[in-house]
């Protein structure tokens, strides 16, 4: 009841509308008569629920007093308001109506409107006067000169262009279709506002036309031109916007205040008639909320709403006064200081629960963040729980892998995480290969279950470690132990056969008669396998006992230059690109060596563009390689690359003995060059190249990372 009075207030007002206009009957009618049913509903209900408090009171019943305090204040709040409001606002809006309809008002009213539609007449009068003016002396100069084109008539409007901006701001001559077809000096086409076809066709039966344009502050004529066959002057003059504006809203307002002035009466009427019924329904609605509010209202209830508000902000040591009597109000209090007793204990319990496991979470994140062995975590079924940061890096997977099956985020794991649940085993441990972003990698993975304190399965943990390095090391150690055996059991008898081929040849030929050719290809055989298995041996020692560098200060991008020289001797079907800095790079260097590593290198690119070649090149692929250096600081990198075959996915084993992709190759040279950049301090990597040209195709890109000594090194060394 008491939401409703409100409402009705407003609902009223809608349908009243504002003052200075009348709302609809039949709808007002019916709201005014809701109106009436709702205050003779709260008055019924107000003197039913007094007359029940006044004998309540003189039964002195429990509370009956509190009652009677608060209705009397609330219908005291209620009314000292309304009464005051009343007058004030009666006063207020009669001394205020005297003021507005003053003869004072309305003379300055009055006033106001006759000087705004002045202002608008006069600039109305002027631009029909010049612009009368202009078309005459237009007409004239027709009249001297019958056959007068548009640039005589621009010519015209030029002679008279002082004139033209004293009283105007545009002259231009139109058609009949709105085309400018001269103008004058000053007057821009971006300027021009086209007339309609309606305004030049009023303009033609008026002979003037007067065109407003409030928008860009303007005034615009159209006057046709008597003694000329199709034309119209169009002339503007700039007029004051705001005054324009003010004019607007001047007639607007005198036509609100003559109507506001003949309704006087009727405002003072509909306002306070209006207030009566708005105060009334306000007044019973507030007595009604006095009854329904006391009715509720007791002092244990309000001190045990401060104590909950207090349990509220986080004081759980709030006692409310418990009362000694059996009611609901007494073991309401009784059972609001267990209920927080309990509370603080319980809190005291979390937060001291929260504080271990926050201690022990801040623990396990900081071992699985700080050890470089990858952990990932699991639950019972295989999914993803978390991925510590080296089980990311070694794995190349995202954040986001929470929830994802093992199987799907890393497939490699799978085989031995299913012989681990086939089996039933605790722990299983193996090696397993891998390869991401090009590049293979060995991993030991050890899985383990994860069980509770009941011995029930929660999940798995799989650690692993990166052993990749390791493996190769391995691998580089066992094949130098077998290159020094081969090398040594080999070279020795491979003399004596070679001459011994020899001798046989030169012996035994002239004795064979018609079968010497047959002879002499047979120990040509026997020397050409001989000499290329003392090739090979001669890898195999290179390799097996690579010489310790001898340093000296040399000229890197001397020994670049030369190297890209001696390879375009000797691949002249390759373009060979080199972008090398002028300025020397000095570094301590076997320049042997690394002339060796580079020479190697660009051959190595040579021989993959050959291997293209063989298989089958693309439409419009030219053979090229690309030599780049570039110095970073202390550091210069060396790029090779080429538009050839390209890398193999599992490009790492490139670098193992032995490993080739070409028939004729031996697979040492690779592991030769990255010895030779490891014994400098520098790296080799192999990558995919960026496609030459508008071709698709990939090549291989070799990267040396070589220390050299700094920029001002290289100053002072060249100064001295």
């Amino acid at each position: 009841m008491v939401i409703l009075g409100p409402i009705l207030i407003g609902i009223t007002i809608a349908a009243l509308g504002p003052l200075d206009q009348v709302g609809g009957g039949s709808t007002l009618r019916l709201i005014l008569l809701i109106d009436l049913v709702y205050v003779m509903v709260v008055a019924s209900l107000v003197l039913q629920r007094l007359a029940q408090m006044i004998a309540a009171r003189r039964a002195k019943s429990a509370g009956s007093q509190l009652h009677l305090r608060l209705v009397g204040v609330f219908a005291f709040l209620a009314l000292v308001p309304t009464v005051l409001v009343a007058f004030f606002a009666a006063g207020t809006l009669n001394f205020g109506l005297e003021g507005w309809f003053s003869d004072r008002v309305r003379n300055v009213v009055g006033a106001s409107l006759n000087a705004a539609v002045a202002y608008k007449e006069e600039h109305r009068q002027e631009l029909t006067r010049d612009g009368l003016g202009l078309a005459g002396y237009l007409n004239l100069e027709r009249q001297r000169t019958p056959f007068m084109d548009n640039g005589e008539i621009r010519e015209s409007l030029a002679r008279v262009q002082g004139q033209i901006e004293r009283s105007l701001t545009e002259a231009y001559v139109i058609n009949g279709v709105g085309e400018i077809l001269a103008r004058g000096p000053r007057s821009y086409e971006f300027d021009f506002e086209r007339p309609s076809a309606e305004q030049i066709e009023a303009a033609l039966e008026t002979g003037i036309l007067i065109i407003e344009d409030a928008d860009i502050n303007e005034y615009r004529a159209i006057i046709p031109l008597e003694t000329y066959v199709d034309r119209l002057l169009y002339v503007t003059r700039e007029v004051d916007g705001e005054v324009l504006t003010l004019l607007d809203d001047t007639q607007e307002s005198v036509t609100l205040y003559e109507q506001l002035e003949n309704e006087r009466g009727r405002l003072l009427f509909e306002f306070a008639l209006l207030y009566l019924g708005f105060a009334l329904i306000l007044i019973l609605a507030a007595i009604w909320l006095g009854f329904w509010f006391a009715e509720r209202l007791s002092r244990p209830v309000g001190r045990l709403l401060n104590a909950s508000q207090r349990v509220g902000s986080g004081d759980l040591n709030v006692r409310v006064l418990e009362d000694d009597g059996e009611d609901e109000i007494s073991q309401l209090g009784r059972n609001f200081n267990e209920m927080t007793e309990q509370l603080r204990g319980q809190r005291e319990e979390l937060l001291q629960n929260n504080r271990q496991i926050e201690r022990r979470r801040r623990l396990f994140d900081s071992v699985l963040s700080s050890i470089t062995s990858g952990v990932v975590g699991l639950d019972a079924e295989g999914n993803i729980a978390f991925v510590n940061p080296s089980a990311r890096r070694l794995l190349d997977v995202d954040s986001d892998s929470a929830n994802t099956e093992l199987s799907v985020a890393v497939p490699e794991f799978t085989p031995i995480f299913d012989r681990l649940r086939d089996e039933k085993r605790e722990v299983l441990q193996d090696q397993v290969n891998l390869i991401r972003g090009g590049k293979q990698e060995s991993l030991l993975v050890r899985v383990s279950q994860r069980r509770n304190d009941e011995e029930r399965l929660e999940g798995y943990v799989v650690a692993f470690d990166d052993v990749t390095d390791l493996v190769s090391a391995q691998r580089m150690a066992a094949w130098g132990d077998v290159a020094r055996r081969i090398a040594h059991e080999i070279k020795n008898p491979l003399t004596p056969i070679q001459l011994s081929a020899e001798r046989i040849k030169r012996k035994f030929s002239p004795k064979v008669g018609e079968d010497s050719d047959v002879l002499e290809q047979m120990t040509e055989v026997i020397v050409r396998q001989t000499n290329d298995l003392r090739r090979i041996v001669d890898e195999f020692s290179k390799f097996a006992r690579m010489p310790e560098p001898e340093r000296f200060t040399n000229d890197v991008v001397s020994l670049v230059r030369d190297a890209v020289l001696l390879q375009e001797a000797g691949q002249p079907n390759v373009h060979l690109v080199s972008d090398l800095p002028a300025s020397p790079i000095l570094a301590d260097l076997d320049s042997t060596m690394i002339s060796q590593a580079l020479t190697n290198l660009i051959k190595n690119a040579g021989e993959a563009i050959e291997s293209l070649q063989e298989k089958g090149a693309p439409d419009g692929h030219s053979p090229e390689i690309r030599v780049r250096l570039v110095q970073n600081e202390d550091h210069v990198l060396i790029t090779i690359m080429d538009n050839g075959i390209g890398l193999p996915e599992d490009r790492a084993k490139l670098f193992e003995p032995y490993v080739t992709t070409r028939s004729s190759g031996t697979g040492l040279g690779l592991p030769i060059v990255k010895k030779i950049i490891e014994e400098h301090g520098g790296t080799l990597s192999l990558t995919d190249a960026d496609p030459f040209g508008e071709t698709s195709h990939q090549g291989a890109c070799a990267l040396i990372d070589l220390p050299v000594k700094p920029a001002n090194s290289v100053t002072e060394s060249a100064a001295e």
